[in-house]
């Protein structure tokens, strides 16, 4: 009797066990995400890192931040499973990379691609304090030719 009661509510006990493990798992990612995207005003979860990325699109988002010249915090999903899955749960978000400015999410590289296109992103970049290096090359542009 008793290995039938164990073998009836183990596969329920070990369920909850393993959910209950996994939320707050989730819990701790979550706040090790919202602590990093609020103590930088730019940063990147991407896949490698600045000097080595390991997919074109974030190494699209990698040569936008470059030619901003843009002080940014990065972070590569694929040295850790649960951020890489974190990041999407957080930012409601499936695809890497993901841009954060001023601990909002900005978008993915297609997003970050049309900012840089626009001139939104300097917008952007202006209202956190940070000067695109594109801007300073037009002023000096500009005062050439006065």
């Amino acid at each position: 009797m008793n290995s039938i009661i164990r073998r009836s509510f183990y596969p329920i006990y070990n369920n909850t066990y393993k959910l209950t493990c996994r939320l707050l798992a989730d819990a701790k990612i979550n706040e090790k995400i919202d602590k990093i995207v609020k103590d930088n005003k730019v940063v990147v979860f991407m896949k490698g890192v600045p000097d080595a990325p390991r997919c074109g699109f974030s190494n699209a988002v990698v040569q936008i931040m470059r030619m901003h010249a843009v002080p940014y915090e990065s972070h590569d999903v694929l040295a850790d499973e649960n951020l890489r899955q974190g990041i999407k749960d957080y930012s409601n978000w499936p695809t890497i990379p993901q841009v954060f400015i001023n601990g909002e999410f900005v978008g993915g590289c297609d997003i970050m691609l049309q900012m840089h296109q626009s001139g939104e992103l300097v917008e952007e970049l202006k209202k956190v304090g940070i000067k695109s290096a594109l801007l300073t090359a037009d002023e000096a542009k500009k005062e050439e030719n006065k």
